[in-house]
């Protein structure tokens, strides 16, 4: 739009640029299955951490650093999935699925290895990996214990992440939704019988709900394959299919997605030193940030819905070489994001108190994680364009290395030295450091927008190994 135009004339552009009723038909079709997943996930996720918090300040504390390793290991999944997922996307649109396939073999086979490592990690050193994280002896016993059991649970959900991954970029989002609730929802019974000792199992404690863990994420990868090769869905590929690719097409794979899985790695590095510098603060404190991640969990399985559709939306475009369209799908979907991030900060203001209220730990503690949740209200609107925008338009588009800069990089040189200034050097509280971690949200803010309204974005990758 012409900065010379009168301010009504823009308003009226602005307006009908978002008055698009297929698009919205699309959006809501693919993000509508994959937000109700992700919200289900994190309820029911916060119903475990509810519990787990029965046990104490200690146990909410354990379970949250222990989870740390997961946490890690789940964004470089992420990176290598969403990475694999721009020529899966682009290729679909193309209707190339030998290729498509094949693409699913190389990512699952290195994403296995990496969860391989993390497996052995895991294992052989839980107590000096959560040392990393805290001093408190109690917090490390417990922690191990419950690491040694949930480990086992990274192989049974790296194959079920790629492959819902893959398979959500054909369109393809209902049959992962369904598998994934069954398997919560098994998890969530399961978690409350090994804690409590309820419907005729043991009372085993934290570690019950590490058990709980591992057999349902058995239960639901098994369940997913089967499903999908009895559907003979377009991610039911032969072994042939999956383990056959040459040089060029790896090296052809590899380039953008290298830069993907290294943004992931180096932002996962760093929020986990956020959690090194809360944890480091006292037990209090991460407790308190643990509270406030399963409501921020919450608001973003409805943002990573929007992101997720949006990426299919746009990768689709691209592939079928409508460049214009994938454009205008993408700014749709950061206003979309915008609009979703106000109004879930907004109700996640509105119900803290009752959400909150419902862990039994300290009162300084409590009071923290509100103040907190403040500062996590007022952000959310630009936390939630930030990732629609390296998520579902830069990444969808394939500029994987500017992603790279923007999300993992910028990360380590505002938002991690802050918030480390803030708590060591002038000693504020965990609310304050938290704030000063969103300096990091802002300056993505600032520089992704110029970059989407640049076109320098777009870029045909399926064209690549495409069999045409």
């Amino acid at each position: 739009m012409a900065s010379n135009q009168p301010f009504s004339q823009r308003l009226y552009s602005l307006v009908h640029f978002f008055q698009d009723g297929q698009y919205y038909q699309q959006l809501v079709k693919l993000a509508g299955p994959i937000a109700a997943q992700q919200v289900i996930v994190a309820l029911l996720n916060m119903v475990g951490m509810v519990m787990v918090g029965q046990k104490g300040d200690t146990a909410i504390a354990a379970v949250g650093l222990a989870g740390q390793v997961f946490f890690l290991l789940n964004l470089l999944l992420f990176g290598l999935g969403s990475g694999s997922a721009i020529f899966t996307a682009q290729l679909w649109g193309r209707g190339d699925i030998r290729q498509l396939r094949k693409v699913l073999g190389l990512c699952l086979e290195i994403s296995l290895m990496v969860s391989l490592l993390f497996f052995a990690l895991s294992e052989i050193f839980p107590a000096q990996i959560l040392r990393i994280y805290t001093l408190d002896e109690r917090v490390i016993a417990l922690g191990g214990d419950y690491l040694r059991t949930f480990a086992w649970s990274f192989l049974f959900f790296t194959i079920t992440y790629i492959y819902s991954i893959v398979l959500r970029t054909t369109g393809e989002v209902r049959l992962p939704m369904f598998v994934s609730v069954a398997a919560l929802v098994l998890n969530t019974f399961l978690s409350y019988g090994l804690i409590f000792g309820a419907a005729g199992l043991p009372a085993m404690g934290v570690h019950g709900s590490a058990l709980a863990v591992l057999i349902s994420r058995a239960c639901e990868s098994s369940a997913l394959l089967a499903l999908a090769y009895i559907k003979r869905s377009p991610i039911a590929a032969s072994l042939k299919e999956l383990l056959t690719f040459d040089f060029r097409f790896v090296s052809a794979v590899i380039g953008p997605v290298a830069p993907v899985a290294l943004n992931e790695f180096l932002w996962s590095l760093g929020t986990s030193a956020y959690s090194v510098v809360y944890a480091r603060m006292g037990t209090g404190s991460i407790a308190a940030i643990g509270m406030i991640s399963t409501i921020d969990n919450l608001a973003f399985a409805i943002i990573n819905g929007v992101s997720a559709a949006t990426s299919i939306l746009v990768g689709n475009r691209i592939g079928s070489g409508e460049e214009k369209l994938a454009f205008q799908y993408a700014g749709r979907g950061l206003g979309v994001g915008a609009a979703a991030g106000l109004t879930l900060g907004g109700a996640s203001l509105l119900a803290a108190g009752h959400i909150l209220d419902l862990f039994k730990v300290s009162a300084i503690v409590l009071q923290d994680a509100r103040t907190i949740l403040i500062f996590f209200g007022i952000f959310l609107w630009v936390r939630s364009m930030n990732s629609i925008m390296v998520v579902g338009v830069l990444r969808a588009g394939g500029d994987t290395r500017f992603c790279l800069f923007l999300d993992g990089m910028i990360i380590w040189i505002i938002g991690v030295p802050s918030a480390v200034m803030g708590a060591f050097l002038f000693h504020f509280p965990v609310y304050w450091v938290y704030l000063l971690a969103m300096s990091e949200e802002i300056t993505k803010w600032i520089l992704g927008l110029p970059r989407y309204f640049s076109h320098r974005w777009i870029h045909n990758l399926a064209r690549m190994v495409s069999a045409d």
